[in-house]
């Protein structure tokens, strides 16, 4: 597998944990005090680091520190949206269309020379 799709695989994969690890407690713990959440979100996050190490490693064979960087909050936002819709039942708005395009702004930007030539 190339190094681009095998990162996009793995820093997909490691922001699904992040997105629980961040997140997912604020349904599943709220009655919880936030240490208990503080720990169990580290231990979610162990698989992401698991993940998201070697995504880096393999990604800065091909790719500068800056793409790396704007491909994960890409790869966040992509992943983060439908978590925020689908499992904390946030309502949608146009904040979210807006990210969106100041982060395609942002690859534009980064990955512009690989884009024009």
């Amino acid at each position: 597998m190339k190094p681009v799709l095998t990162t996009l695989c793995l820093l997909t994969l490691s922001n699904v944990f992040m997105t629980f690890a961040w997140y997912g407690h604020l349904k599943n713990m709220a009655h919880k005090p936030w240490i208990v959440a503080a720990l169990v979100s580290w231990g979610i996050a162990l698989f992401e680091y698991l993940l998201q190490v070697p995504a880096n490693r393999i990604g800065h064979q091909v790719l500068t520190v800056g793409q790396l960087k704007i491909t994960q909050e890409v790869v966040t936002l992509a992943v983060f949206v439908p978590f925020s819709l689908f499992y904390l039942k946030e309502k949608l708005s146009w904040d979210y269309l807006w990210a969106g395009l100041c982060l395609m702004g942002a690859v534009f930007f980064l990955f512009r020379g690989r884009l024009m030539g």
